[in-house]
């Protein structure tokens, strides 16, 4: 199949399964890996496993070496020394010893059993630390132990890029192959980290002077290309000089801008790197020794869960958190494919052992969303100590909630949060404030606040700080879904209780408002109230006529301020369908001619008719029995597909 050809097939595939595993609510590298299935040589056959197509896709691990050492961060490391260098430590050591010495003893050789162990420690770090963010979870006592292990985790990928090519040397030139290795990575190390980071930055002080974005993105390539090149002439790793150079330039005041640029290159060449790892499952392979992939699949799951759960425990953890811990990650990782692709390219696993891991770590990575999901109800079915470690948090919060009659409920303590607390003091009015953040929660409780520790999207905490006797909630961060979950549990108790929520714009306000939200705080709708309150006083517009401009927008709920005409430089931070304004102009012969809003029922489409200009009079919330006449400007409020759909009402009926 020509070039272009395989490339087409592979973008057309991969975009279609990519969009089946987001609406699935899987992660995209799952979608990767069942296109590298589907269309690999083993499968439909549309795309060959040639060397030019795995050549392409290494670049795709040095991108992702290239943002781990970019994350890399040694005071976080001496911040968290006793979870990543105990806990994550006795977790990958303890992994790889045991799977060496039960493939020494079974058959594949311990050698295989090195790599293999080291496959098989690894989890997910997208997968894991994304889903712990989105469950407010990352500053909890299990939160930290995960993102402790992972970290380690990833540095221990470091010295097995090094050892796994020198493991498929004879076993006679095996003492040698990998003691040079590993003199040839210390001597590069040292060299790179004494040396490299002044004159990194240095250089990117040069370059950035420029002012030059295209000129700034090309150097962020030329340094991780040519560290990984120089790496590779020293007989190691195109990876490891990708991580290197991430971490030279982890420690500038460039890293974020370089984390933003690197991004779009990371993302799809992994992507094309999975798919290339998803080409290498054989089907049949896999079919004929099913039985060896449950067994993985157990180790991974069972096995490692066990083991996890147990080594928390011996490093302090309750048994509640310990099992949350283990469960949160049983499963394998992106790294394990990066080891599994080496060992089977350098023949240190052979197909027959290689196969049935590549499927257990498949199944497991599709599965790993549901256990993470679920992990808190399975804790609380098997562990009475989580019962009542949370019976506990409980008991503390209900002792502080006792010393107020009314209390204001305030969801999140960050600045906003402590900003409306201080305001309420200063009322004499009480308030509860809850807070998921342990350092936090310690900090201001020591100075006096009133803050415990609780996530506010619980029914029972939200009790326990004295829901049935509140006088108002108000929900201080802009998480439009943690807010949705406190509505749900307020008013199943309170239905009468106001609720004040901060949002980001005004993308959520309806969600918000049907959820039973009494106010919406959009802090770009109060912005520009701000800008404008100054703006018209500035000009000289009589300070009782701003005041009343300024409450009349928020009596009618930002209704002026909804939407805006998108532009180029609006580009979505976030994939949510933000409603827009659109002008559509009313030309001779339309269908919406002599008829009324009200009978066009562009409601009906999720449209609303901000405005009306007509001739060059502009009519704001115009009423239904308004008639529209040719040349009119109808400014419309709504998604895109609606806005299409109203359109084309409008102008054929």
């Amino acid at each position: 199949m020509p070039t272009l050809q395989s490339i087409l097939v592979l973008l057309v595939v991969a975009v279609l399964v990519v969009v089946v595993c987001r609406r699935l609510r899987l992660p995209a590298l799952v979608g990767y890996l069942l296109v590298g299935v589907l269309i690999g040589p083993h499968a439909l056959g549309w795309i060959a496993d040639t060397d030019e197509v795995r050549h392409l896709a290494e670049f795709g691990v040095v991108f992702l070496m290239f943002s781990i050492g970019l994350e890399f961060s040694l005071p976080k490391l001496v911040t968290m020394r006793r979870i990543v260098f105990g806990l994550g430590a006795a977790q990958v050591v303890v992994t790889v010893a045991a799977v060496t010495l039960a493939a020494a003893l079974a058959g594949p050789g311990w050698k295989a059993g090195f790599v293999l162990g080291g496959v098989l420690a690894m989890s997910s770090t997208a997968i894991v630390s994304k889903m712990i963010a989105d469950r407010l979870e990352l500053n909890t006592v299990h939160g930290r132990q995960v993102i402790g292990v992972l970290l380690f985790q990833d540095l221990a990928v470091v010295p097995m890029l090094i050892l796994a090519p020198a493991l498929s040397r004879p076993d006679e030139a095996l003492a040698a192959a990998v003691g040079l290795a590993l003199l040839k990575a210390a001597v590069v190390l040292v060299v790179l980290l004494s040396v490299g980071q002044g004159v990194m930055r240095r250089w990117f002080h040069v370059v950035a002077a420029q002012k030059s974005s295209e000129l700034f993105v090309l150097n962020v390539l030329l340094m991780t290309l040519g560290l990984a090149f120089l790496t590779q002439l020293a007989g190691l790793s195109l990876a490891l000089g990708a991580f290197v150079a991430g971490m030279l330039i982890s420690e500038t005041e460039y890293r974020y801008q370089v984390e933003d640029d690197i991004k779009p290159f990371r993302d799809v060449l992994l992507g094309l790197f999975f798919v290339t790892i998803g080409m290498l499952l054989d089907p049949h392979e896999v079919a004929a020794g099913w039985h060896w992939v449950l067994a993985v699949l157990a180790v991974l799951i069972v096995a490692k869960a066990l083991l996890i759960t147990g080594l928390a425990r011996a490093f302090g953890s309750d048994a509640g958190g310990a099992l949350r811990t283990g469960l949160d990650l049983a499963h394998a990782g992106e790294f394990g494919f990066v080891l599994l692709a080496i060992a089977a390219g350098t023949g240190l696993l052979p197909p027959p052992v290689a196969q049935p891991v590549l499927a257990a770590m498949v199944i497991s990575m599709l599965i790993a969303p549901f256990i993470i999901d679920y992990s808190e109800q399975l804790v609380r079915h098997w562990s009475g100590a989580d019962w009542m470690s949370r019976a506990m948090e409980l008991h503390q919060i209900a002792v502080q909630s006792m010393r107020a009659e009314q209390p204001v409920l305030i969801c999140g303590f960050g600045r906003s949060g402590q900003n409306l607390a201080r305001l309420l003091a200063r009322e004499s009015i009480d308030y509860i404030a809850l807070d998921v953040d342990p350092g936090r929660v310690r900090e201001a409780a020591a100075a006096g606040e009133t803050v415990v520790f609780g996530d506010a999207s619980r029914r029972e905490v939200l009790m326990a700080a004295g829901l049935p006797r509140a006088r108002a909630l108000v929900v201080t961060f802009a998480d439009t879904q943690t807010a949705l979950r406190i509505l749900s549990a307020a008013h199943a108790v309170r239905p009468d209780l106001p609720v004040i929520v901060r949002t980001v714009d005004d993308s959520d306000l309806d969600r918000l408002r049907e959820a039973g939200a009494a106010e919406v705080v959009a802090e770009i709708m109060e912005g520009s109230l701000m800008l404008a309150t100054h703006a018209m006083m500035l000009l000289g517009v009589p300070l009782n006529r701003v005041l009343r401009r300024i409450r009349e927008a928020r009596e009618a709920r930002y209704s002026l301020f909804r939407g805006f005409f998108h532009g180029l430089s609006d580009a979505e931070a976030d994939d949510r369908p933000h409603p827009r304004l659109h002008s559509v102009h009313v030309t001779e012969g339309a269908h919406a001619i002599g008829r009324t809003l009200a009978e066009l029922g562009l409601d009906g489409l999720g449209v609303e008719v901000n405005a009306v200009r007509r001739r060059n009079i502009r009519a704001v919330s115009p009423e239904a029995e308004t008639r529209v006449e040719a040349g009119d400007v109808l400014v419309l409020l709504g998604h895109d597909e609606a806005l299409a759909a109203a359109e084309i009402r409008l102008l054929q009926g």
